[in-house]
């Protein structure tokens, strides 16, 4: 298991994808916007629109990224070739594959993460000091990126810093908050709470952009929320302190759209997906350190001492936190990939299946005790979510005829 998890994440962070054009002037336009909800990891997810971050309905984010490449085509006439339908068909096999394989290595790190990091928060009940430990993962894979100019290395303005920063805030609590609730209940339970995302999303967005949520979408929340309600009374590891965690990140997550809705404007200088990912994470970083010291710094050394003369191998429990640390930035990367090749409602129900294969797994690793109210529950509440994403791609359709 550990080195199928070594074999997957290195690579991940360095792919490149190439966005298509068109010489239609409509879908241009379309091709000149970056669509960005891990972090339950992650998600990412561009972090303006997306299932990311939650929101499915596509919003222009300039300052992402920039796609200088079609500045400058022009429209014209020109003949196709008789044959030229048929040398689609290929390239649409081979882009096909290839999101299959992403959408694949999508679950299969979330899968390995959630499994290495609920049991190194098993044995180390210190969220901070974890959480802080998986950004500086990302952060050294970051900098060796830059370093051997694998990507490009962005020159960060001030007014795209003060941009950036709040974002990185939320970012930061919402995985702390996701691993406080995973170490105190079972990971499936903390993945069925944080199927409440859309309800927190339209939420958010009626409050703080006034964006009033159509009937369709108000009934496709019933099913969300009944579910997980059904599923929280009837779980054998319920705890207080992992409910709430959870629900807490699932606002936290949600403030963070908000804010990118809010504050993310064009600027003079775009970055793209990975440098926009990469800044965050360093950030987080940077921002997290000095709270897990001082929350936890005077209690971690202690009990690793403690636990270490009492037979808790710690080599093998920094192995596990390494691990989790690649599989943490590697499948939030791979998201943004994905959400780079497909529209933001597509990204959603891909996020939905995923948490089913997290719950499903965890479940049959941790060998986790369900009851068959629980498992209704927790089943309505995902086909509420899939739900709620159908809706969503009925509207964005709708909005486009």
């Amino acid at each position: 298991m550990q080195t199928a998890a070594l074999a997957l994440s290195p690579s991940t962070a360095f792919l490149k994808l190439k966005p298509y054009g068109s010489s239609n002037p409509i879908i241009s336009q379309i091709v000149n916007w970056t669509y960005i909800k891990p972090l339950d990891v992650i998600s990412g997810r561009a972090l303006v629109s997306g299932s990311l971050y939650g929101f499915n309905t596509p919003t222009p984010a300039p300052f992402l990224s920039s796609n200088r490449g079609f500045d400058g085509c022009k429209s014209g006439p020109a003949s196709v070739p008789e044959s030229a339908g048929e040398a689609e068909k290929p390239g649409d096999l081979v882009r096909t594959l290839q999101l299959g394989s992403m959408f694949g290595l999508w679950y299969l790190l979330n899968i390995y993460f959630n499994i290495y990091n609920k049991q190194v928060l098993k044995v180390c009940p210190f969220p901070a000091t974890v959480t802080a430990f998986q950004f500086g993962c990302g952060t050294l894979i970051v900098l060796l990126m830059w370093t051997l100019n694998l990507h490009k290395r962005p020159q960060i303005t001030r007014s795209q810093f003060a941009a950036i920063l709040p974002l990185a805030i939320a970012h930061t609590l919402g995985n702390i908050l996701t691993n406080i609730s995973i170490g105190k209940v079972a990971v499936s339970f903390t993945h069925t709470i944080k199927a409440m995302e859309p309800f927190f999303t339209v939420l958010f967005s009626s409050l703080f952009l006034a964006e009033t949520p159509s009937l369709l979408v108000l009934l496709s929340l019933v099913p969300v929320v009944g579910g997980v309600a059904l599923a929280s009374f009837t779980v054998a590891s319920f705890n207080w302190i992992g409910f709430w965690s959870a629900m807490a990140s699932n606002v936290t997550n949600q403030s963070r759209n908000v804010l990118s809705k809010k504050f993310m404007v064009n600027k003079e200088e775009a970055l793209d997906n990975v440098n926009l990912f990469s800044v965050i994470t360093i950030i987080s970083f940077i921002l997290l350190v000095p709270v897990a010291i001082f929350a936890e710094g005077v209690k971690f050394t202690p009990y690793l001492q403690s636990a270490g003369n009492q037979g808790l191998d710690v080599r093998e429990v920094f192995i596990r936190s390494v691990l989790a640390g690649l599989c943490f930035h590697s499948y939030q990367q791979v998201s943004y990939m994905i959400l780079q090749m497909v529209n933001a409602v597509t990204h959603s129900v891909g996020n939905c299946a995923k948490r089913v294969v997290v719950i499903v797994s965890s479940v049959i690793f941790f060998k986790t005790p369900v009851s068959p109210i629980n498992s209704i529950g927790t089943a309505v509440a995902l086909a509420g979510v899939f739900l709620y994403s159908r809706v969503k791609r009925i509207k964005s359709n709708a909005k486009a005829a």
